[in-house]
């Protein structure tokens, strides 16, 4: 999967992501879009450096969606523990 490909994953699992923990965020819609496009790199990393699973060259891979979308929950849960959980 190029590059590009690993954006377009990383938007979509960021959003994903969002959905999955609703609330506002320090970043708005562009943090949480940067938190899930470097979620997706480290779940795809994540699952090919511990997990034995490397990630696979097709799109639409159901264990690559899945790391990528672990990754952004994580960095996305980290982030509020150290940021915050809602702008004032």
């Amino acid at each position: 999967m190029s590059v590009i490909g690993w954006l377009v994953l990383g938007l979509l699992a960021g959003g994903i992501a969002k959905l999955i923990l609703p609330g506002r965020d320090p970043g708005g819609c562009v943090g949480t879009t940067a938190i899930g496009i470097a979620g997706a790199f480290l779940g795809g990393w994540l699952s090919a450096r511990f997990l034995d699973r490397p990630v696979q060259k097709e799109f639409f891979d159901a264990a690559t969606w899945g790391s990528a979308i672990v990754g952004a929950l994580v960095l996305l849960i980290g982030y509020r523990l150290l940021f915050g959980n809602s702008r004032d």
